[in-house]
């Protein structure tokens, strides 16, 4: 689904967990003397910098990612279980195996309170594979018996408001944000969905027909084991691509969603939205999900809900039948028996991802865990895993990026002064959030069961869903996060004017308590930078200090600063993989005006805490140096190919070499540290060199 959610939490790198909420209790968690201790030697290492990862045979001012990087990539391989390896791999494999001792002593708590109940029941039920294998796809039984009786239009709307109001929704993601023009309230969005490839031009781009070949084959593959003849699965298949190639049509590509956020926001009353899909009417969707209908919601994207309308009066039941059909089975199979479980790894991990093998059935399970129950499993998570001084140490660095931009803000030549006072107002509103919520959510609602996985997630998608929707309508709740504290990423929300740090990314290589403040400034010190520079990226420029959608800008500012990310554009465009897949400068654009003006500011930061000590080398490197590598270590990341091209067609960050390379190449400090000369290809020409922020 491409909810609002995750395009307006602009992260550090892929991979975005959303979390749910929170109620009045006040979070004292990571400083609970009564927590259980971890056995730290069942923890995956986290990824330190050694002086012998350096590779002496390559040189920084001609590619700093393969001078810090190549050697210990070498060293290290992708996992067969995993797609992708390197700092943010391994801190989440780290999580994975914090959260594997907290199921397991949930498990085993003789009077569990509600939330270390939840876990243990996921647990519990998720582990009993001899269960899941004798149910197979029964579990599903009456929701596709409630399929197979859909007969005409009007019945197949009934059913997509029934199964919404159920949290299971294929078509469309439904739920509340803050209003883009008063963002201290709720409103309801309605976003375009309901396809099973990774973007819209998957459905069309020739370089992509081996992947549509295969997506159909598992479609058939998967409506074959949910009980229909190979033969006619074949032929449903068929219809289920024309069904999603005609949504494809009239959907917007990731590029476009995440280079406008302005697509998400059409306000529209219920009756006008009427008139646009009137056989989906939006009235009538309010009172089947128990909502009063509002004067006003966004319906993002109308283009495509008016298809649907369409759709519903001209596309024959039946073919709607195997379209629901199938995402429902598909979207279930990770909870369902093992062949359900391999045909889902075949296409959506391997064929899509370039994965070797399945992961571990425990993996799996809290895996699960997070998606339905992550900020519950956060709760326990801080208490065993967040040393409170982490947390101190990152209000002090936050700090001193934040002056560091005010002084870049400031010292702008090619921004006036009028525009730089609004930007000077949204620098004083940030909100920084660190390591965990203030507050948790109540997690009292969810019932859950410890022989029954799949109705557990099920019982999850309700619970969750039915809060999203008791916002709407009601003042933004600012304690909330979008992370969970176990994630290993970092966010900035355009509409809080907010930045945030979970803790599980608080760990070596971004942040070590023991490393010198230069590797600090590097790593986590431009991390904070750039979640810090998402508020004027080419999207959070468009949203003022109090969260506002609104043009703060002079037309001859914007027009200054469009020029400056032409070039960013252009810098990216001319990067290619070692395939030889040309990476997308408009794609990535944001992530890369936060990237550049991240280690900037991270630098800045530097240069004034150590103002006034010696320059003491260490492992014979200087301070600089120390920086720089402390950056590069942060994007010591490899996928497999095909991963790669899935990140390089729909998501907005580059590959981690090209981070790693991109920005520094853009300042003069960089060459100087290293000793670079004009010409290297770690050195832009002067009428190249790209500064923003």
């Amino acid at each position: 689904m491409n909810t609002i959610k995750a395009v307006l939490a602009l992260t550090l790198a892929t991979g975005v967990v959303a979390c749910k909420g929170h109620d009045d209790s006040t979070s004292k968690a990571a400083a609970d003397p009564a927590a259980w201790k971890l056995d730290d030697s069942k923890l995956t290492p986290s990824i330190s910098f050694s002086p012998n990862d350096l590779d002496a045979s390559k040189n920084a001012c001609t590619d700093l990612a393969a001078y810090v990087n190549d050697k210990w990539l070498a060293a290290n391989p992708i996992p067969s279980d995993r797609a992708s390896w390197g700092p943010f791999a391994a801190l989440a494999e780290r999580s994975l195996d914090v959260r594997h001792q907290i199921a397991e002593h949930a498990a085993t708590e003789k009077s569990p309170g509600t939330i270390d109940k939840i876990i243990a029941d996921f647990w519990t039920s998720g582990m009993d594979d001899k269960k899941i294998e004798q149910l197979g796809i029964s579990p599903l039984k009456s929701r596709l018996d409630a399929i197979a009786a859909l007969s005409d239009g009007k019945s197949i709307a009934d059913y997509l408001r029934k199964t919404a109001a159920e949290g299971e929704n294929p078509l469309f993601d439904f739920d509340a944000e803050a209003d883009f023009k008063n963002s201290s309230m709720n409103i309801a969005y309605a976003t375009q969905g309901g396809l099973g490839l990774p973007d819209r031009n998957y459905y069309f781009d020739d370089d992509k027909k081996d992947i549509r070949e295969a997506y159909e084959k598992h479609i058939a593959k998967v409506l074959e084991l949910s009980g229909i003849d190979a033969k006619d699965a074949a032929e449903q298949a068929k219809t289920v691509m024309a069904f999603e190639t005609r949504l494809a049509k009239v959907s917007k590509s990731q590029e476009e969603m995440s280079r406008d956020v302005s697509l998400y926001y059409n306000p529209v009353s219920p009756a006008d939205a009427d008139k646009l899909t009137p056989n989906f009417p939006w009235t009538a969707f309010f009172a089947s999900q128990g909502v009063p209908a509002p004067t006003m919601f966004s319906l993002a994207m109308p283009a495509f809900h008016e298809e649907v309308s369409k759709m519903l009066a001209d596309v024959p039941a039946a073919q709607w039948q195997s379209y629901l059909r199938y995402h429902l089975v598909d979207s279930a199979s990770p909870y369902l028996s093992k062949a359900f479980v391999d045909e889902y790894f075949e296409f959506h991990r391997k064929t899509l991802g370039g994965q070797k093998e399945q992961r571990a059935r425990w993996k799996r399970v809290i895996g699960a865990i997070e998606s339905n129950a992550g900020e519950a499993m956060g709760q326990l998570y801080v208490k065993v895993a967040f040393p409170p001084e982490s947390k101190t140490q990152m209000e002090t660095l936050v700090g001193n990026l934040r002056t560091a931009l005010k002084a870049r803000i400031e010292n702008l030549s090619w921004m006036s002064d009028e525009t730089k006072k609004k930007a000077l107002e949204k620098w004083a509103a940030f909100t920084p959030k660190i390591g965990y919520p203030d507050k948790w959510r109540d997690w009292s609602g969810l019932k859950t069961q410890p022989d029954d996985y799949l109705g557990n997630a099920l019982a999850a998608d309700k619970f969750n869903y039915e809060w999203q929707l008791s916002k709407i309508g009601k003042p933004v709740d600012k304690t909330e996060w979008s992370m969970t504290p176990q994630t290993v990423n970092a966010y900035y929300n355009p509409l809080q004017n907010e930045i945030v740090f979970p803790a599980a990314i608080l760990q070596p290589p971004f942040f070590d308590p023991n490393a010198d403040a230069a590797f600090n400034y590097g790593a986590i010190g431009s991390v904070i930078g750039h979640e810090m520079t998402h508020g004027y990226d080419d999207q959070g420029s468009r949203f003022g200090p109090d969260g506002n959608f609104e043009d703060w800008w002079t037309k001859d500012d914007r027009a200054k600063f469009n020029a400056l990310t032409d070039k960013l554009i252009a810098q990216f465009n001319g990067y290619t993989t070692k395939d030889g897949v040309k990476v997308n400068g408009k794609l990535t654009l944001g992530e890369n005006i936060a990237d550049l003006g991240g280690i900037n500011v991270a630098y800045d930061a530097m240069q004034a805490a150590t103002a006034g000590q010696p320059d003491d080398r260490a492992d014979d490197l200087t301070r600089d140096q120390r920086f720089f590598i402390g950056w590069a270590t942060a994007w010591r990341g490899r996928y497999t190919p095909e991963l790669e091209k899935v990140i390089i067609a729909s998501d907005p960050h580059a590959p981690d070499n090209f981070r790693a390379d991109g920005p520094p190449s853009n300042m003069p400090v960089f060459a100087q540290a290293f000793d670079c000369k004009a010409g290297d290809p770690m050195v832009r020409s002067e009428k190249d060199r790209i500064s923003i922020w």
